[in-house]
């Protein structure tokens, strides 16, 4: 049996790998699908969040096992799940980048976001008046994140998504070829994305390398569309 760490994309918490963790809990695994800092129940202040503080909690979370985990990253989180590849390979078995950023070493999230000029993310943030964090528009979550997804998913969200740090947007990927880039990559990508576009996470995982890629005709959020169908891609890893 495998141990599963799942980590959420940004504005999200844990919660919303709820589905996806029943689903491999029921064949016997162990999940684990914690808040990063400053996230759902965490109280780390949005001030004191970076892709540092992300990462290295990331390995914390991993080293909670007494096995090497298989780490899911969600959109932002592909980045960090990166960086924490870099920091202790040794507590990493896979990592897995569902619809997620995979960067190549000196790159950052802004750098693949403004590529696709369509995404529907960047024009409906909300900035808080000192700059640092943003919210989502709440009419935009659906078409933008959640097309495919139940009323009753979108409602669940629009009442936990919080403030997101966009320092971790901007913050370049620091990684070598001897440790964070030494763990085997897997990518699910979504096919009616429209967070990251389809185009762009083909040239992600093209540009880095995957051991196997996995394809969903989905929108951006499949733990909530999709959850047994994300479920059954990870158990083949």
């Amino acid at each position: 049996m495998s141990t599963f760490l799942l980590i959420h994309g940004g504005w999200h918490g844990g919660w919303c790998w709820d589905k996806v963790k029943h689903a491999l809990e029921a064949e016997g695994h162990t999940v684990l699908a914690p808040d990063l800092p400053g996230h759902g129940d965490d109280k780390t202040p949005i001030g004191d969040v970076t892709l540092d503080l992300y990462a290295r909690a990331t390995v914390d979370f991993a080293a909670s096992s007494s096995e090497p985990v298989i780490a899911v990253g969600h959109s932002m989180t592909g980045i960090s799940n990166s960086q924490a590849a870099e920091y202790a390979p040794e507590k990493f078995s896979a990592l897995v980048y569902l619809a997620a950023f995979l960067l190549a070493d000196g790159q950052c999230l802004f750098d693949m976001a403004q590529l696709d000029p369509d995404n529907l993310v960047l024009p409906n943030l909300v900035f808080s008046e000192d700059q640092i964090s943003t919210t989502f528009k709440p009419d935009a979550l659906k078409e933008a994140l959640y097309a495919d997804c139940s009323d009753a998913d979108i409602e669940r969200a629009k009442g936990l998504l919080g403030p997101q740090a966009m320092v971790v947007f901007q913050t370049p990927l620091a990684t070598t070829e001897e440790r964070g880039r030494s763990v085997p990559r897997f990518y699910i990508e979504c096919l009616q994305d429209r967070a990251i576009a389809p185009h762009i996470q083909k040239k992600m995982y093209t540009d880095n390398g995957c051991e196997k890629v996995f394809t969903m005709d989905c929108s951006h959020s499949p733990f909530f569309s999709r959850p047994d169908e994300v479920a059954k891609h990870l158990l083949s890893i």
